[in-house]
């Protein structure tokens, strides 16, 4: 399998907000980590891409040094978008890596600056806070709230 095909597959979709061609380009019992959701399984890795796709607003993606070796990959993609809680607007920058298993993604794990986040979704309470443990649980608890919302709503994800 050519994996490097895989990620540009899958951003090339994130880029156009095709959360189904992402979504197959998942394992179906595929992880994913980010500092916001931390640890997703199964149909809540795409019902999270299902959920950020719709809700995406002014949103602009890019990404680039796709890297994969046998059965592992990286690379560095960056996402500018207005966030749908406080209309501030955004530009993450994050570093993915990702194990493969049967063809498709099986294990994703993004990395970025959650403070830096913070700043920018949050403004002056991200600035303060956005480093503390009591901020950053709330984020994650945040996250998680609506993914379980978007879940209950679209009986594909249970």
């Amino acid at each position: 399998m050519d994996y490097q095909f895989l990620i540009t597959k899958f951003y090339t979709a994130f880029q156009n907000r095709d959360w189904q061609t992402m979504n197959r380009c998942y394992h179906p019992q595929a992880t994913f980590s980010d500092p916001a959701f931390r640890q997703l399984t199964g149909k809540e890795v795409q019902a999270m891409w299902h959920m950020l796709c719709l809700n995406a607003r002014d949103f602009t993606l890019t990404f680039s040094e796709v890297q994969v070796n046998k059965d592992s990959g990286n690379c560095h993609w960056q996402a500018s978008y207005s966030f749908s809680k406080t209309g501030r607007k955004v530009h993450n920058k994050i570093n993915a890596y990702f194990t493969f298993k049967e063809g498709q993604i099986y294990h994703h794990q993004d990395s970025f600056d959650l403070w830096r986040w913070s700043r920018m979704a949050l403004g002056l309470p991200g600035v303060l806070l956005g480093w503390t443990p009591f901020l950053q649980n709330k984020i994650h608890a945040t996250a998680r709230h609506s993914l379980t919302k978007f879940i209950n709503e679209h009986p594909e994800y249970q």
